[in-house]
């Protein structure tokens, strides 16, 4: 089912220039201008165009039969008719990947292209809910699009008597057709006082917003047409300068239903499938889906009188501007995909703009993201003398398409497999979320691929081990693993580097990184993320250990035990690492500052000399007649990671010794265990490491 709303507003949203967009979206600039500030004009163009070029999926409400199923999936099997929600999940498209929470199962007699507007039904029905209606109110219901006709006929049903209120004649006599008490004109200006002569002087007892518009008026009006102490709710998008004498001394009830339900927005809920428990959560939003359907499918709601419309796939174009029509505008258009499609395919070839160049190391992309697309990708564009890429693979076919035409790759994929049998490729970059990366990694290092995975290189001591089992097993021609810490190879670090050799004492290095709040409900802090710790601290761990030129022997870790469930325990803590050499690295981690303020700063004291870095911006020296470092942007060596790896492919050796890479990794799991609030051993303040 095509939205009318949302949908047709991105879509007319994309055909404008972009100034004009950056005009109708003001927080994105904000974003945009932000990163401009941290990473430089060059690297924030690559990323807002590979964002653009990558296009959007478009559609989130969809039906269809269920033709395989996950592990872990309950409830459903293959054969089902099943209806699914949610933008980039039930996308147009004749395969689509659902979390549970977010299909279910329509009801035998209700056809498919009826279960297709499963969301829009469960936006209406979740909208008349807040308005909590009872038996006999009058509900007012503002906008009598798909959305307002829809949750009219649910008022119907329950027992309310119904005025709707829209500018366009047709829609007001579909109203009345559905049983509507009365259908009004809201541009002569004297709804209002008609619905007050409609319900005896008294008022509305509720109304229902569902239109679209950016005056203020509108809910201004809803308020006006409401009794004393009674319930507005927001389900459209319009103007809320709200006026105070409008509501407050009939003391009425403003309500935002937020989508569909209870669960929305909530990424436990929608993608890791946890539900609420009926007797707490009464109405989630799969339960409104499946309510909804449900009055479908008994004739509590009828989709008949709306007149759907539906499109075979080849004539989209048609849909589309049916719902933008001038006259005869369609309420409910549909797109129907072929029968008997093809089997579900997770690779696709591409035809390439230029023949691959000999002697490149030719790579395979996993984990198309944000990250991938703004640092790597255009990295590896830079060093084409070097690289090669050669595939890309991405959850979704949308994007791993997008990415792999934009940077001239063989093919797109979304089954990782395709990279791993790929005898053409012979090196596996990977940028998935962290839990997968130690999993990842080892799966393409069996296969002799070479590997560059993101930080981290593991969650657990068990991924850990395993990796380095894989590698006693080797003999000298075992392939190489390089795991993303590129703080090391940056060019401030690089001079450090040089103003440290020879050194005649140990270092202590302090090391302060305001990192900056992340909500609690990211996948950073969940299983996939592992925590900011193990996640993005490690980086300094492995700066630690280049600087020194140790081996960490022993670790101390204290964290704050926050009063609310708004930090982690791992947002903010101080680690201390005690190196061979005698030198003492601290790390002062936190999420308490200010993003305004510098991220990272180090000093580093030795010899009777100050180094100072700050944000990889520069790296000024004190004590001794020597130059430092200085640019205009921060360089936190990406791009230079890069460029040693090539080297040492060619040369045949590691850029990052794998003891170090276990190291650093055993440090971050030592840190996290520190900071988890377990105790050191009686009699012992550190912990030795490795």
């Amino acid at each position: 089912c095509i939205s009318a709303g949302t949908e047709m507003a991105s879509v007319r949203m994309s055909a404008l220039p972009l100034y004009r967009r950056a005009l109708k979206q003001p927080d994105n600039v904000r974003r945009v201008l932000q990163m401009v500030r941290e990473q430089g004009f060059a690297q924030t163009l690559q990323r807002v165009q590979g964002k653009l070029a990558g296009g959007q999926p478009t559609g989130y409400s969809a039906a269809g039969t269920v033709i395989a199923i996950g592990a872990e999936v309950e409830g459903f099997a293959i054969g089902d008719r099943v209806a699914c929600a949610g933008a980039g999940i039930a996308n147009h498209a004749e395969i689509i990947d659902v979390p549970v929470n977010l299909a279910v199962r329509v009801p035998a007699g209700l056809a498919l292209d009826a279960a297709a507007t499963v969301t829009l039904g469960a936006i209406a029905l979740q909208g008349v809910r807040r308005a909590a209606p009872t038996l006999g109110e009058a509900v007012v219901v503002v906008g009598l699009g798909l959305l307002g006709q829809l949750a009219a006929q649910m008022l119907r049903a329950n027992g309310c008597r119904v005025i709707g209120v829209d500018p366009e004649a047709a829609r007001r006599e579909l109203a009345l057709r559905c049983g509507a008490l009365a259908a009004l004109d809201p541009t002569g200006g004297g709804h209002v006082a008609q619905i007050q002569r409609l319900t005896d002087g008294a008022g509305a007892d509720a109304a229902v917003i569902t239109a679209a518009g950016a005056s203020d008026e509108i809910v201004s009006e809803a308020f006006r047409a409401c009794r004393r102490k009674g319930r507005v709710v927001l389900v459209g998008d319009v103007g809320l300068g709200l006026r105070r004498a409008d509501f407050y001394a009939k003391e009425i009830d403003f309500l935002i239903s937020a989508s569909y339900g209870p669960g929305r927005y909530d990424p436990l809920y929608e993608e890791g499938g946890q539900d609420y428990p009926l007797g707490y959560v009464r109405w989630t939003e799969n339960r409104n889906m499946g309510a909804y359907l449900e009055l479908l499918a008994a004739g509590g709601v009828r989709l008949g009188p709306l007149a759907p419309r539906s499109f075979p796939l080849a004539e989209v174009t048609q849909a589309y501007a049916a719902l933008g029509a001038a006259q005869d505008r369609a309420l409910v258009a549909l797109l129907e995909y072929p029968a008997g499609a093809a089997a579900p395919a997770s690779l696709l070839q591409l035809t390439r703009r230029a023949q691959p160049a000999p002697g490149r190391i030719r790579v395979g992309i996993v984990g198309a993201g944000g990250f991938a697309q703004g640092m790597h990708l255009p990295n590896l564009q830079k060093l084409r003398d070097r690289y090669e890429i050669r595939g890309v693979v991405s959850r979704t076919g949308a994007n791993a398409t997008a990415v792999a035409r934009r940077y001239d790759a063989a093919y797109a994929a979304t089954d990782v497999a395709a990279v791993l049998e790929d005898a053409d490729i012979d090196l596996v970059l990977i940028a998935t979320r962290h839990d997968l990366h130690a999993a990842l990694a080892l799966a393409a290092l069996e296969r002799g691929k070479h590997v560059l995975v993101e930080k981290p290189l593991a969650l657990t001591e068990a991924e850990l081990t395993r990796i380095e089992q894989f590698y006693r097993g080797c003999g000298p021609a075992a392939p190489v693993l390089m795991t993303g810490f590129n703080r090391r190879f940056s060019p401030a670090i690089a001079a450090a580097r040089r103003l440290l050799a020879g050194r005649s004492s140990p270092l202590i290095v302090n090391y302060r990184m305001n990192a900056g709040y992340i909500p609690p409900d990211s996948w950073v802090h969940g299983p996939e993320g592992g925590g900011r710790n193990l996640g993005e601290a490690c980086h300094i761990y492995d700066l630690f250990a280049v600087l020194t030129g140790a081996a960490a022997v022993a670790v101390e870790a204290q964290a704050i035990a926050p009063a609310s469930r708004h930090w982690h325990r791992n947002d903010n803590f101080v680690a201390t690492i005690r190196y061979a050499d005698g030198s003492v690295c601290t790390l002062t981690y936190t999420a308490l500052g200010d993003r305004a303020f510098p991220k990272e700063r180090m000093e580093v004291f030795c010899d009777g000399m100050v180094l100072s870095l700050d944000d990889y911006r520069s790296l000024a020296v004190t004590g001794r007649r020597a130059a430092g470092w200085r640019a205009a942007v921060g360089h936190k060596g990406q791009l230079e990671e890069l460029v040693a790896l090539a080297a040492a492919l060619r040369e045949g050796s590691w850029p990052i010794a794998l003891e170090e890479q276990l190291d650093v990794s055993r440090v971050a799991l030592e840190v996290e265990r520190r900071i988890g609030g377990e105790s050191a051993p009686p009699g012992r303040g550190s912990t030795p490491v490795g």
